[in-house]
């Protein structure tokens, strides 16, 4: 992590880089000391990537519980199966919104004719926190198509609005807090404001170069913006930047491997439940999981 580098910037957090074999992954929050932006409590970059031909991700099933997974491509493809028996293929510009609530399982595989051409890999997955009240709602399963999230044109600039409400423009996804979140590709030469309307906000650079307010962005950084300080991202040579935050949580939240809570316990339990294998099978992937690992390298505290 580094120190704040301007006064708009509360801090700057670097990634630490996770190589899963044929593909690495940048994952800036959680962080020590700033869990959470926003409702969002995990961040990852996947990729850029390309797998040898005859091979993809395989990520088996695994468990979560009290929280929302976001998974957003720039390229590439993804088959999502989960324990509710759901089997959606994730493609560029589309969202998966899947809510665990009181548990879900799920897997994460390249789909077969992905994999006979070298699969691509490029994206952001993301997970969220869920309102107190929320977390232990039923399990549910959300795909947005690219077509029906709003894109606004800024003139050389384009941004998606994947949850939430940004430039007068509001998404379909579904949200449990205010939540702000969007894909910004920037052309050279461009620039787009951020407003200050949200409590807590976040920017990315995941590709290319940009800067905001003058302050150049090392890429794969998350740059936790000031609270009411409005700003504007320009790019001389091009680049892609996201966007996410929303209300700030007035209760901490806990993480320990793939469970997020506001109880210890519920996520103790979470973990015998897994143990036991007392949470449900995943339709057509069911003969796999991830074990409880020994040592935990996503964890808040």
């Amino acid at each position: 992590m580094t120190q704040p580098p301007d006064d708009f910037i509360l801090r700057a957090i670097t990634p630490v880089t996770h190589d899963l074999g044929g593909f690495k992954v940048a994952r800036t929050l959680p962080s020590k000391p700033h869990t959470m932006v926003g409702p969002f409590i995990f961040f990852d970059q996947m990729g850029p990537a390309r797998l040898p031909t005859g091979e993809g991700i395989d990520v088996r099933p695994h468990p979560h519980i009290n929280l929302a997974t976001v998974t957003y491509l720039f390229a590439g493809a993804i088959d999502h199966r989960d324990s509710l028996g759901t089997l959606a293929t994730i493609e560029p510009g589309a969202v998966n919104l899947m809510t665990a609530g009181h548990g879900i399982v799920h897997s994460e595989r390249s789909p077969q004719s992905e994999r006979s051409r070298g699969p691509e890999l490029s994206g952001i997955q993301t997970w969220l926190a869920l309102p107190e009240a929320d977390e232990e709602r039923d399990p549910a399963f959300e795909h947005v198509g690219r077509d029906a999230l709003p894109t606004l044109d800024f003139g050389g600039a384009k941004a998606r609005v994947i949850m939430g409400a940004l430039w007068g423009a509001s998404a379909p996804t579904t949200t449990y807090a205010h939540t702000i979140y969007a894909d910004i590709l920037l052309d050279p030469e461009s620039a787009v404001p951020i407003d200050a309307g949200a409590d807590e906000r976040a920017v990315y650079l995941a590709l290319g170069e940009a800067s905001i307010d003058g302050l150049k962005m090392a890429p794969q950084t998350l740059y936790i913006l000031a609270p009411g300080h409005a700003a504007t991202l320009r790019s001389a040579s091009g680049g892609r930047v996201m966007l996410c935050g929303g209300e700030a949580f007035s209760t901490p939240r806990h993480v320990w491997w793939n469970f997020v809570s506001s109880s210890r316990e519920r996520i103790n339990q979470a973990k015998e439940d897994w143990k036991a294998q007392a949470f449900p099978k995943v339709p057509g992937d069911d003969q796999e999981f991830i074990p409880i690992p020994e040592v935990v390298r996503t964890r808040s505290d």
